[in-house]
């Protein structure tokens, strides 16, 4: 542990002491004057020099430590290092603990908060991750971590997780894994001229690939000045020209479209790269609009110039750029163990200002009573 202040140049506050110090120099003994008349006549004699002497040494030394912690509390003294190092124990919602093998340990649940074990199960979906590079970061990094996870962990991230410390990792308890969801496949609306028509079968094609059996196969297809479906669509733009300003809205506002190639666009704004072919040419680009996606095709929808839409996994490429995968949140515990070699934290420190005050309020208590005692001598 060491000391430090976060306001150093507030020390200068010590020049105050020299307050309590002229004070008690100019300060004198009361005297009281008596004539004799015999003494009148005698010749005067010079007065000796006077000397430098501190009356009530006590009360003055209070004073002056008085205005040193004064001083010292304006400049903020901290201490660090002074972090708790007893072990540290998270148990991940679904794990089963034993409480007795943790002599002397803290442990808490891995959830917002952090509560104590002998709370009541967290419920609900948990950033599992998120939560234990909190941890990471917050404890002092000579302070042991454990955490108990079940076999399998629901609140994963994509990145593995890498800390600043070698973690405890135990696993305890089966935990069932839940089914993976699958995202419902896009709903999609057309809006196509005449001169896409050759185009409009291969995505028609695509989006019934997507449909479930029970569906009836049949997929919004109408002109360009047709009414724009809801936000819960993606619309499909195959027209050539400038892009009617209606559209440009219905994307601002939150819609999704992928628009063909001939499309002009309105918004002079770069566009990304999103979909390449296994040659490496680029098939589709991107960019945001308002709050809304924009996607163009970069070659018209014919076999000779996008040769993948012959392809039998053409519809499920497609269906993956309209709507990405997410990211996995559950997985095997033994699988994501974490790696060492993350950053360190600096731990904040720990504030020394409220020991200084209540010190100070105790001088300011004995220096009162000092200075109001009766024993004391009688000031001019």
């Amino acid at each position: 542990m060491s000391m430090g202040l976060l306001f150093p140049t507030a020390l200068a506050a010590l020049a105050a002491m020299l307050l309590p110090l002229v004070i008690h120099i100019a300060r004198k003994s009361e005297q009281l004057p008596t004539d004799f008349a015999a003494l009148r006549w005698l010749r005067s004699r010079p007065k000796p020099r006077s000397r430098l002497r501190f009356d009530e040494w006590p009360l003055l030394l209070l004073r002056l430590a008085l205005l040193a912690l004064a001083a010292l509390w304006l400049a903020q003294p901290v201490l660090f290092g002074a972090g708790d190092a007893r072990p540290y124990v998270a148990v991940v919602p679904g794990a089963q603990v034993d409480q007795g093998s943790f002599a002397d340990a803290r442990i808490r649940w891995l959830a917002p908060g952090f509560p104590k074990i002998d709370t009541a199960r967290p419920s609900g979906p948990l950033p599992v991750a998120s939560l234990i590079r909190q941890l990471d970061a917050e404890l002092p990094a000579k302070t042991p971590l454990t955490i108990v996870t079940p076999t399998i962990i629901d609140g994963a991230d994509a990145d593995r997780l890498r800390l600043s410390r070698k973690v405890n990792w135990r696993i305890s308890g089966e935990t069932k894994a839940a089914p993976d969801k699958v995202a419902p496949p896009p709903t999609i609306a057309i809006r196509s001229d005449a001169d896409h028509r050759a185009a409009l079968r291969y995505i028609r094609a695509a989006a019934l690939a997507w449909q479930p059996a029970n569906r009836n196969g049949e997929v919004d297809s109408n002109t360009p000045n047709a009414p724009l479906p809801d936000k819960g669509h993606i619309l499909v733009w195959l027209a050539g020209g400038t892009m009617l300003d209606s559209a440009v809205d219905w994307v601002k506002q939150g819609g999704t479209m992928i628009v063909a190639s001939d499309t002009r666009l309105a918004a002079d704004q770069a566009m990304v790269p999103l979909w390449r072919d296994a040659e490496g040419q680029m098939l589709a680009e991107a960019m945001t609009l308002g709050n809304g996606r924009l996607i163009r095709f970069t070659r018209p929808l014919l076999p000779s110039q996008m040769p993948i839409l012959l392809d039998a996994d053409f519809p499920s490429q497609l269906r993956t750029l309209l709507t990405p995968a997410p990211s996995p949140t559950r997985v095997a515990a033994t699988d994501y163990a974490p790696l060492t070699g993350g950053r360190a934290y600096d731990q904040p420190p720990q504030q020394l200002r409220p020991w200084l005050a209540i010190l100070i309020a105790l001088l300011v208590l004995a220096e009162r009573w000092l200075a109001t005692s009766r024993r004391r001598s009688i000031a001019p």
